[in-house]
């Protein structure tokens, strides 16, 4: 279903009912609410949660913006490593108050704030700005963006450059296998088959390279969060895999040591996907410790109110 968040159209799927505790998913570049799996999305409402996912905006079924142009990547990838500002459609933050707005088109106080990657990212940020909306904060796969972290490994970043050898659906499917191979995760690899019916049931609903590139940019204009996420009083739990190509563990621990009070849990084996392996692996981490913030607030609440 579509409802209006921050004055977009955005694009939601709610699961599991009234009456739990919220988790609300935020997925990462480029990436739709499908790219949470079902089966994840499951273990999540059967450990008693409510479970929220949307389409960021310019992806997906959510609102687009291809009346702002996706401007010079390369130059502004210059611009970055310079270390001048970088020149975005819109923002991280813009992201964030659509996350919000999420909330707020559903009647949802607060949630416990889930984010993979660049979704991460925007969680951390809606933890920081509304922490009255965040019961807690798991980030996976993320990064603090703080310069002088690792970046993608020399054969992902040279594939992230390479163009699909055509534009019909056969040759995107086999382009975005050859990268997904690259960033996979090692100990829970996945077949050609198995990786082609998920990337071509994701083109099907919805195919916006635009939108990506724009998203693209929002990250790299986000250079002030590193000195955000102190201001991060809620519950976190950063979780990122060893064998993460894409986004190094170094930047999942520098999330970690960033935000006071953080809890980080390396994934063997787990690289920047999510197979179902791994899939219940995370939901065994998520689910005890969203219940524990939870309680942990329960508590402060019950003694408030003793006389």
């Amino acid at each position: 279903m579509k409802v209006t968040a921050n004055g977009l159209q955005i694009e939601v799927d709610d699961t599991g009912g009234e009456g739990r505790p919220v988790i609300l998913l935020i997925m990462g570049l480029g990436m739709q609410l499908v790219a949470w799996p079902t089966a994840f999305v499951q273990q999540l409402v059967d450990a008693g949660f409510r479970v929220v996912r949307h389409d960021n905006r310019d992806i997906g079924l959510s609102q687009g913006f291809d009346h702002a142009g996706v401007g010079n990547i390369v130059w502004e990838t210059i611009r970055h490593r310079l270390g001048l500002k970088v020149r975005s459609a819109y923002t991280l933050q813009d992201m964030t108050h659509d996350s919000i707005g999420v909330l707020d088109a559903l009647g949802i106080a607060r949630a416990h704030i889930v984010g993979a990657s660049m979704g991460g990212m925007i969680a951390q940020r809606l933890a920081a700005t509304a922490p009255e909306r965040t019961a807690s904060l798991v980030s996976i796969m993320s990064s603090s963006g703080a310069r002088g972290l690792p970046g993608p490994r020399r054969e992902v970043g040279t594939m992230l450059m390479r163009r699909p050898l055509g534009k019909g659906e056969a040759e995107l499917v086999a382009h975005s296998i050859k990268l997904l191979r690259l960033i996979q995760s090692p100990a829970y690899p996945q077949t050609d088959e198995e990786l082609a019916e998920r990337l071509t049931f994701s083109m099907r609903r919805a195919y916006h390279p635009a939108g990506l590139m724009r998203q693209m940019l929002a990250i790299g204009a986000d250079d002030d969060r590193p000195n955000v996420l102190a201001r991060i009083q809620r519950p976190t739990l950063v979780l990122h895999g060893e064998a993460d190509a894409l986004v190094p563990i170094a930047c999942g621990k520098d999330s970690a040591a960033r935000i006071p009070g953080s809890t980080f849990i390396s994934v063997p084996g787990m690289g920047h996907d999510l197979p179902p392996e791994v899939c219940t692996i995370l939901a065994n981490h998520i689910a005890p410790f969203a219940h524990a913030a939870d309680a942990a607030t329960n508590a402060v609440l019950a003694k408030d109110k003793t006389p």
